[in-house]
């Protein structure tokens, strides 16, 4: 099984600290949420890990080989997959052509592997019947859907998924709660950050909230739910799943 873990990530910003000793992991097949009101740092946190941002203290290991001083893309050479907030598809590409153009770079694979696994992929996804739909005439919901299959091309271990429920309707909300979980039986590992805590706290084993920096709870959904200062700065005394 593998494991990705942060430790002790810290990171300050013209002298004013804002990640302290920040430290979580995810293991395969496991989906935890990275959560926190706007200004903890939970933000920070995620990009220290994607390889966005540099880490002022700490690490990040996958199964305790160090991958801090790797670029974003370096770690997606070792199998961490990112999903950014912000549409990343080429919108004037198809969607076939937008796993191909992924499929492509990897050169292990022959012409007709990487043709199998483009087929494989457009079927997983439920996908095939746009496959010639061009990536600007997609729904909020379809365009995630192809960006998490074009993730997948890479066969990643672990996937970080920034905001994945922004900017899709509520029936589409459903749907990619779906695909997280279908991503958790594949034995992927996947790290969430979002806004909509209800949504997130619903599809994770766990979750760890960020408050002032750091982390003020850990575990799951009862458990951060449970907790008097998550209620306090976070969740408010009202919040139910």
């Amino acid at each position: 099984m593998s494991v990705l873990t942060a430790n002790n990530l810290a990171k300050a910003y013209k002298g004013r600290q804002v990640v302290k000793d920040v430290s979580l992991e995810v293991h395969s097949g496991q989906i935890v949420g990275l959560l926190g009101p706007n200004g903890a740092g939970k933000t920070t946190c995620f990009y220290m890990i994607v390889g966005i941002v540099t880490a002022d203290k700490g690490n990040i290991q996958l199964n305790g080989n160090d991958l801090t001083g790797l670029s974003m893309h370096g770690r997606a050479r070792e199998g961490i997959g990112y999903l950014p907030q912000e549409a990343s598809i080429f919108r004037k590409l198809t969607v076939a052509d937008n796993i191909s153009a992924i499929l492509e770079t990897r050169s292990e694979l022959s012409k007709q592997q990487r043709s199998d696994k483009l087929e494989s992929l457009l079927q997983e996804f439920h996908i095939t019947h746009i496959r010639d739909s061009l990536g600007m005439a997609l729904s909020g919901g379809e365009r995630r859907r192809v960006e998490i299959a074009r993730a997948l091309a890479t066969e990643p271990s672990f996937i970080l998924l920034d905001e994945p429920f922004a900017g899709v309707d509520p029936i589409s909300v459903g749907d990619i709660k779906q695909i997280i979980t279908h991503l958790k039986t594949l034995g992927i590992g996947v790290l969430i950050t979002d806004h909509n805590v209800r949504e997130t706290l619903d599809i994770c084993e766990k979750a760890y909230i960020v408050g002032e920096g750091h982390i003020i709870s850990e575990g799951d959904a009862e458990t951060v739910l449970n907790n008097k200062k998550v209620r306090d700065i976070y969740l408010g005394h009202q919040f139910v799943l």
